[in-house]
């Protein structure tokens, strides 16, 4: 197996979930009402508001029904690609204003320059947005680490659980997917990139997991062109 390029997910295999779920989710949560009333004319916001009125099946919802939306899409942690897009911009200021750093494990730091040192091209795919993962990356507890990637990708290109995102992420990387390993927690992920060629790697960092996947707790145990 000839390894050229690796495909990571973000929560729970780059960063703990604990940052996502306790510290960005909440912050968001807090200033998000507060953020629209104060952006809802934003040229950005605007198309964001649009595409959540799709979402709802509303087209004349007001503000304080998007709002509320947008907070009950959080409490129930709902994949909607309009509120990632959101959450995106209120990070923004979180990461500015130095609220926060984005959490990185020691050995993903390590091994992701290791790799790309090696000429192995990195790409991230997370449900989070784009925005939010340059956010991330770029004010990570190591610094801007975002000259490490070659791209990154989010669900418009289409859903995690399913192999035809990861068909168009290897078309759009230009390489057979046989030639793309990815990395995430999450063992649904990891059949629909196997299904579409990739090779997978799951892990497991606080408990042992059993999946016929290959099974590491830490980036250092990953073996590449092995």
């Amino acid at each position: 197996m000839t390894i050229k390029a690796i495909l990571t997910d973000i929560e729970g295999t780059t960063t703990d979930i604990n940052f996502v779920h306790k510290v960005l989710f909440p912050y968001a949560y807090e200033h998000l009402p507060g953020y629209l009333r104060s952006h809802a004319d934003d040229e950005a916001v605007q198309s964001i508001l649009t595409e959540a009125r799709e979402v709802l099946g509303q087209p004349e919802a007001d503000l304080e029904t998007l709002i509320s939306a947008f907070l009950n899409w959080i409490e129930q942690d709902k994949k909607v690609t309009a509120l990632k897009n959101l959450q995106g911009l209120i990070w923004v200021s979180g990461y500015e204003n130095q609220d926060f750093t984005g959490h990185l494990y020691d050995d993903a730091y390590e091994y992701l320059q290791h790799w790309q040192q090696q000429g192995i091209d990195l790409y991230v795919f997370s449900s989070g947005s784009v925005k939010a993962q340059k956010l991330l990356f770029g004010h990570s507890d190591f610094g801007d680490l975002t000259p490490l990637f070659s791209g990154y990708y989010d669900t418009h290109i289409g859903h995690k659980r399913e192999a035809s995102a990861y068909r168009k992420i290897a078309e759009d990387i230009g390489l057979p997917a046989t030639e793309i390993l990815f990395l995430s927690d999450i063992v649904e992920e990891l059949n629909a990139a196997r299904e579409a060629g990739m090779a997978t790697v799951l892990l497991a960092r606080d408990e042992p997991v059993a999946s016929d996947h290959l099974v590491v707790e830490n980036f250092q145990q990953i073996a590449l062109n092995a």
